[in-house]
């Protein structure tokens, strides 16, 4: 089985023709096992068949740790930078749509291309110098400047902020102790933004383990799209269904199910009230630690009875149950 994890870089902005003005602000944002230890985690490097029993991959935001809401105000913040209004209203993202929309898109890009496409009908921002982008290629090119500033604003607050959320790193360290478990992070977030994650919260050493590393930049469609998975069972050459994904979100899953893999779900405050068990996830707990998640009580049953093996028994929420006490 696989255990994979979702895992920024100085741009400097410049633009030709209308979008120009948008771009102007002068931003510069700022065994198997071994051998892979020596590698970078989103090399490209794929293994012999028969390298690995099982993997264990981790999604980033949400799993290793609780990075929605500093996404949120990184967002806000490349809004306001670039002074974006629609009708005469400033663009800001509340608490309650940016749930909506994490649990609708992946990847940052497409959030803010489904907000300008479906939430404001099509209708594009303004700024204090430039009228709304009118062609693709001017719309794009806005698109990657806010993108550009969010990731950067963003490495900030996970440099102030980031901490790992309960059992991950315990369950990392057990899945990288076993030589024929594979470890991963799965992330449409972009590269830059993971690598300050990962170097954050897990450590260079750590993330230098991991066995497969495949980030928004590395695929051409993300979550819920399965090809993010499918991509890294292939770099593993391992049969999916051997594989048990770490997820947070109804994106995720998803991609996770899409691919043909077993799903945890590890649920946040934002998606606590969606409904796991009834879109196929395996199990869902409110946080690894707080229901004592361990590497046997996830591969245990599934190396004794079979890949369909009902994992974390006693420990997951049953599928009766109502939402954890964050709604309460």
């Amino acid at each position: 089985l696989i255990l994979a994890l979702s895992c920024p870089s100085s741009v400097s902005f410049a633009a030709v023709g209308p979008t120009a003005n948008y771009l102007s602000f002068g931003v510069t944002p700022s065994s198997p096992k071994a051998a892979a230890a020596a590698a970078a985690p989103t090399t490209a490097t794929t293994y012999p068949p028969g390298s690995f029993d099982r993997a264990l991959i981790f999604d980033c935001d949400g799993v290793i740790i609780e990075t929605e809401e500093l996404h949120r105000l990184a967002y806000n913040a490349a809004f306001q930078k670039f002074g974006l209004r629609v009708n005469g209203a400033p663009v800001d993202w509340s608490v309650e749509y940016y749930d909506v929309l994490q649990n609708t898109v992946g990847g940052g890009k497409g959030k803010m291309f489904y907000h300008f496409r479906t939430t404001t009908n099509g209708v594009w921002p303004t700024s204090p110098s430039s009228e709304p982008p009118s062609s693709p290629e001017d719309q794009q090119a806005l698109i990657d400047a806010l993108q550009a500033y969010k990731t950067d604003y963003y490495k900030t607050l996970i440099a102030e902020k980031a901490v790992p959320r309960p059992g991950v790193i315990e369950l990392m360290d057990a899945a990288i102790a076993d030589p024929r478990t594979a470890v991963g992070v799965c992330s449409a977030s972009t590269k830059a933004a993971v690598t300050k994650v990962l170097d954050v919260t897990l450590g260079e050493a750590r993330r230098n383990q991991l066995n497969v590393c495949i980030l928004g930049d590395d695929v051409s469609k993300l979550k819920p799209d399965p090809m993010i998975y499918r991509t890294a069972a292939e770099r593993l050459s391992i049969d999916p269904s051997k594989c048990v994904v770490v997820e947070d979100s109804v994106v995720g899953l998803k991609a996770a199910k899409g691919a043909g893999m077993r799903c945890l779900i590890t649920y946040t405050k934002s998606t606590a009230g969606e409904d796991f068990y009834g879109l196929g996830a395996d199990a869902k707990v409110p946080e690894l630690g707080s229901r004592s998640v361990t590497f046997d009580s996830i591969f245990g049953p599934i190396k004794q009875l079979g890949a369909d093996a009902e994992i974390l028994v006693g420990k997951k929420d049953p599928a009766e149950a109502l939402k954890f006490s964050y709604l309460s």
